[in-house]
């Protein structure tokens, strides 16, 4: 079930303009530049700011997500026909051959679950040709990052277009490793209601990481910075193998 501020309609209305500097990104489209994707599957879509991204390129792509507000909204987009947008998870995928698989963002960590995180790095081995690439990101938790998640460090207010004024901010409300779990707060002045969504990560160290994408069959290519959080986040990049001679 996907978390509020994802599947509330009110909320996957304005996670773009909360959020609206996106470089993170950057690094994503240049990896798609660099293994010459031109089929994608976006896992965690979204509201779809990637996926319309990688299709201004001209790139193929399938974007998948469980919170169907949130894919309302991709919808909604200019250039949204060009996306194949799928509701559901990664795990039940329809029949798919695509060059490059990504987990932006909190993707990968938003699966807590170890069973259904194997079964979305399955799920994108059988959609990725034999030497396409699985590429995502996960926070180092030597960092400690929800340390830093409080309302002083992260307050905000924002003024949206046709919503009005709203206040934000992020309070972790549990820590027990690998887990946290943390509150996100959204106050509308139009109409004083306020929302809240809480949501949990799971903080993987790299060498479970390593070890999860060596049993699920690829071959892990490089454990690279995230040019947004130097020093803060791993970017994995894995590949499923091409088949031996004996077996194509």
């Amino acid at each position: 079930m996907a978390d509020e501020c994802y599947g509330h309609p009110r909320l996957a209305a304005v996670y773009d303009p909360l959020d609206p500097d996106r470089g993170d990104l950057d690094a994503y489209l240049g990896m798609a530049a660099e293994f010459g994707a031109r089929r994608v599957l976006d896992i965690g879509c979204g509201t779809g700011v990637f996926a319309l991204l990688l299709a201004d390129r001209g790139i193929e792509v399938t974007g998948v997500d469980p919170a169907r507000a949130s894919l309302d909204v991709a919808r909604g987009k200019p250039g949204s026909e060009r996306v194949r947008w799928i509701c559901g998870e990664a795990t039940e995928l329809p029949p798919l051959r695509v060059d490059l698989a990504t987990m932006t963002a909190n993707v990968a960590q938003a699966i807590t679950d170890p069973a259904t995180w194997r079964g979305t790095l399955r799920g994108a081995y059988e959609a990725l040709r034999p030497g396409g690439h699985l590429v995502f990101e996960t926070r180092d938790p030597a960092r400690r990052a929800w340390e830093e998640w409080n309302r002083e460090s992260s307050y905000s207010v924002t003024e949206i277009p046709g919503v009005g004024t709203v206040e934000s901010w992020l309070e972790t409300t549990e820590v027990d490793l690998p887990l946290v779990a943390f509150r996100s707060t959204y106050a509308f002045a139009a109409d004083g209601r306020v929302l809240t969504s809480d949501s949990t990560l799971r903080f993987r160290e790299r060498h479970e990481i390593e070890a999860e994408l060596t049993a699920q069959g690829y071959v892990l290519e490089d454990v690279r910075e995230a040019p947004d959080r130097p020093g803060r986040e791993f970017v994995f990049v894995a590949r499923r193998p091409d088949p031996a001679p004996g077996e194509r």
